[in-house]
């Protein structure tokens, strides 16, 4: 019956290929997701932030200046605060599962009922969640707790590093596109042509992360345009209104 109840489920898993059953498909899908949202804060910040200073000045060294200082700040403060949060999940995580491998030595009669109980809850018969439970104890105790229990895989703990990274890198990718737009083009045109890039790199992160997340496309891309468009305007009107004062 357990062998039959584990076929059904990988047949379910072929048959809709756009749920996300897999862990390990789950865990890319969220590195992903966390990428393409860090994407748009390099796109959104560095816009507004050279769309700001070109409201309050024509030079090109001073947008590419205070972009580029931008970037790099952006992208530090990203991967800091990835590392920091990543290394906190790691911590609890591994805390809780020394926990979990200690009760396990210590009382391995009452973590198999609580197993047991944990798949009752799930709907199985009491014999069946007694067959499971004690399958997977004799097979792996620990893994098995770690997964019913705390949804914890002690092999694909994230690597608060690697995090870090990433989230710096996407950040970068995204800034590059408003810096490069801005200082390669015209004094003439710089502006609407970073403008109709942003609103155009916008419209496709939206649309991937809807995606991603099995979310109304047209929602997610109108609210990343408006926002973003928000956010250059308003930096546009303080440059402006610096400019004037200051000059």
């Amino acid at each position: 019956m357990n062998e039959q109840a584990s076929g059904t489920t990988v047949i379910a898993a072929a048959a809709h290929p756009g749920e996300v059953h897999s862990t390990g498909i789950s865990g890319r899908l969220n590195w992903l997701r966390a990428g393409v949202l860090g994407a748009n804060d390099g796109i959104v910040s560095t816009a507004a932030l050279v769309v700001g200073v070109a409201g309050a000045t024509a030079s090109t060294a001073a947008i590419l200046t205070a972009g580029t200082a931008g970037l790099v700040a952006g992208a530090v403060s990203m991967a800091l605060g990835e590392y920091v949060s990543v290394s906190a999940q790691r911590d609890t995580e591994r805390s809780l599962l020394a926990t979990e491998r200690r009760e396990l030595e210590e009382y391995p009669d009452e973590e198999l009922e609580e197993l047991t109980t944990l798949y009752r809850a799930k709907g199985l018969s009491e014999a069946t969640a007694r067959l499971v439970a004690e399958e997977l104890t004799a097979k792996d105790a620990f893994a098995a707790h770690a997964e019913a229990e705390l949804h914890i895989d002690p092999d694909a703990l994230t690597d608060p590093w690697a995090a870090a990274g990433a989230s710096a890198v996407a950040f970068t990718v995204g800034a590059l596109l408003p810096l490069l737009a801005m200082s390669l083009t015209p004094p003439g045109s710089r502006i609407a042509v970073t403008v109709i890039a942003v609103v155009l790199a916008l419209t496709v992160t939206g649309a991937v992360s809807a995606r991603l997340g099995s979310a109304s496309v047209g929602r997610a891309v109108a609210r990343l345009v408006a926002g973003g468009a928000l956010a250059m305007a308003v930096t546009f009107g303080i440059g402006q209104l610096l400019g004037t004062a200051l000059g």
